[in-house]
């Protein structure tokens, strides 16, 4: 994974184009970590911006019914604990029909 202050020469997540599915590790606000006893939560997802001021992922969770997914996240680069790329979801294949 990648951190918010990587060392010279290495990837970084300010330079994932668009549509690089990864995963940000996130700190919580000290609300949300009161809240659910946690201190970094993951959001999975399709980069669809990134800047100076953070990264901004659309959720990709595993089940497409999921709460949240395709909702956009903006983490803010202060709030990036680490980040890194991942491969393509696998397609789905439709299940053989059994003889």
């Amino acid at each position: 994974m990648t951190t918010p202050n990587p060392l010279p020469g290495s990837s970084d997540w300010r330079d994932w184009p668009a549509g690089t599915r990864a995963v940000v590790r996130r700190r919580l606000s000290l609300a949300e970590a009161a809240a659910s006893g946690q201190r970094w939560t993951d959001v999975v997802g399709v980069v669809v911006a990134t800047d100076d001021d953070g990264i901004t992922l659309r959720r990709d969770p595993a089940r497409p019914d999921a709460p949240g997914a395709g909702e956009r996240v903006l983490v803010r680069a202060a709030d990036v604990e680490a980040a890194r790329p991942l491969p393509p979801r696998p397609v789905r294949r439709p299940a053989r029909p059994q003889n």
